[in-house]
């Protein structure tokens, strides 16, 4: 292995460096620096050369040339083993450079400001940063280079051990860590120029460059068992999510398909103000209550359908006690007091109520004593998501893959507020029914389409989900509920485009009803609304999910 003698260190992120260069020069190794990282350095006591003594050339137009010279790159760039690249180096007096330590001017950061003006971010535009990590990542067969200041330990730890030298595995893998960086840096200021130049009037720019990071190891599987599968995380997404929670109990790996639920539970649990629980079947909610406390909502929501509710994934907007760790995946709360009040409410002793079992749960926090009890059943995987309900969640586009490309939409953050509901029945609704017609069509923003749903207070009872027509939904919908469909609410995501809608909505039992409105067939569905005596509002926004 190939001994450090001089390295190049010119960071913008300042944290740790002066020690990282001590201990290089305890080792050695002749530092250049540049600006601001020169003088960090010559503060820290750690000597140091100005690279524009070594060049020969001053820095000049305010530091933005200092680093872009032929003694420079060709120091990086020089094939060790090539007698010619060598010859041509000694000619041009041009000392070899072993070791690269640069990270570059925050330019995310800059945009990331309320106020940033263009000049400002372009100003934060890093140009000899990048060349110099692209030409040293280049010839990683000969330097090393380091763009992450959580790498120096590492790095001093493993020239320690090798007699000054890094192994070409290290240089290898530091090497992708720095085209890793520097395109994901490059694609931030694609996007950014893309909104500040593109389409006039759009709020998408031309070009969308996402870029993201494996976590951990290859996911259990897919969708199916022979499928592989992977999480990646979005570098500089508005919030953490699921892809950065952490599992803090569970044997088992998180599959595919535990991720998608995990994220059905995360994203409805989250919409409600209330303690709330929601249970998730392949995507869609076949549990979700709002109650005084987490264990009353956990208890009424599971009660909504347990024979769905096997093998599911639960979300929890509050951190879970040890009376809500109590009543998860418990068989004995089931058998004894979920299956007897679904089957007195719903009217159904025939369905089979298989058990308790709980892939997975997410939720912003555990108590001691409930982590302890939930640990009990070690098939459980449970995320911890401290940043549940981040401020800027719905920042981030919502996006879906297509054959070749994407399609990219702001994210469906936005509910109907009560002074926005138009009543187009005779029959007018009480306070209590628009207080549950409310929360009904928060939750039907959870369900896919086509989505009715039947509701009782803050609870959810019956649920058809992404059928092909809403009358087929309104029958699954009323057969979950049973006899709790009589006098409930239903909430439709989308409108009724004919009057067989409505009959079916009205066989339910329900009491009255919310949806969008908008159809051309409003006028025939409102009349038959009052021939059935319904309550009917109007919202005006539709909450499609496909």
């Amino acid at each position: 292995m190939q001994q450090i003698r001089r390295a190049l260190v010119s960071v913008s992120d300042k944290t740790n460096v002066a020690e990282f260069a001590r201990q290089l020069h305890e080792m050695g190794v002749h530092i250049l620096s540049t600006g601001g990282t020169k003088r960090a350095l010559e503060e820290a006591g750690v000597p140091v050369q100005a690279v524009e003594d070594y060049t020969g050339f001053p820095e000049m137009m305010e530091g933005r040339v200092k680093t872009l010279h032929p003694k420079i790159h060709g120091a990086l760039l020089a094939v060790r083993d090539n007698p010619e690249h060598i010859q041509q180096a000694e000619e041009h007096g041009i000392e070899l450079i072993d070791l690269v330590v640069v990270n570059l001017y925050p330019f995310q950061q800059t945009i990331a400001k309320p106020d940033v003006t263009l000049a400002e971010a372009v100003e934060n535009i890093d140009i000899g940063g990048p060349t110099m990590l692209r030409s040293a990542a280049k010839n990683f067969r000969s330097v090393a280079v380091v763009c992450n200041p959580g790498r120096y330990d590492d790095v001093i730890a493993e020239m320690k051990a090798n007699d000054g030298a890094l192994s070409e595995a290290t240089r290898r893998q530091l090497a992708l860590e720095v085209f890793a960086h520097t395109g994901q840096y490059d694609a931030a200021i694609a996007q950014y120029l893309s909104q500040e130049f593109g389409d006039e009037g759009s709020d998408f720019p031309t070009y969308f460059a996402p870029w993201y990071q494996k976590q951990g190891t290859d996911l259990r599987y897919g969708e199916n068992p022979h499928q592989q599968a992977a999480v990646y995380a979005q570098i500089g997404a508005a919030e953490a999510g699921l892809a950065r929670a952490e599992k803090i109990h569970g044997e088992k790996e998180l599959s595919f398909n535990n991720y998608l639920d995990l994220t059905a539970a995360l994203t409805t649990a989250r919409d409600f103000p209330q303690p709330t629980a929601v249970i998730v079947k392949h995507l869609n909610p076949c549990g979700l209550a709002s109650a005084d406390t987490l264990a009353q909502a956990l208890a009424d929501a599971w009660a909504a359908d347990p024979i769905s509710a096997f093998g599911s994934v639960m979300g929890f907007n509050r951190i879970i006690d040890v009376a809500t760790a109590e009543r998860i995946g418990s068989k004995n709360f089931l058998n004894e007091i979920i299956a007897p009040r679904y089957r007195e409410e719903s009217g159904d002793d025939e369905s089979t109520i298989i058990g308790a079992f709980v892939e997975a749960i997410v939720a912003p926090g555990y108590e001691d004593e409930a982590l302890e009890i939930l640990r009990q059943h070690k098939n459980l995987r449970v995320m911890l998501l401290e940043d549940f309900d981040a401020p800027d969640w719905d920042k981030d586009w919502d996006i879906k893959k297509i054959p070749g490309g994407l399609v990219a939409q702001s994210q469906d953050a936005e509910f109907v507020a009560p002074d926005d509901i138009k009543v187009v029945t005779k029959q007018q609704p009480t306070a209590e029914q628009m207080a549950s017609l409310l929360f009904a069509d928060r939750v039907a923003k959870h369900v896919k389409s086509n989505a009715i749903l039947l509701v009782q207070g803050r609870r959810l009872v019956g649920c058809g989900a992404g059928q092909m027509s809403r009358v087929d939904s309104c029958i699954i919908a009323a057969r979950k509920a049973g006899n709790r469909a009589q006098g409930a609410v239903l909430a439709s995501d989308a409108m009724f485009p004919a009057r067989d809608g409505l009959d079916a909505a009205a066989a339910t039992g329900c009491s009255a009803i919310i949806q969008p409105g908008g159809s051309r067939a409003d006028e025939e569905v409102i009349a038959a609304a009052n021939e059935h005596g319904l309550v009917m509002v109007f919202t005006g926004m539709r909450h499609f999910w496909h």
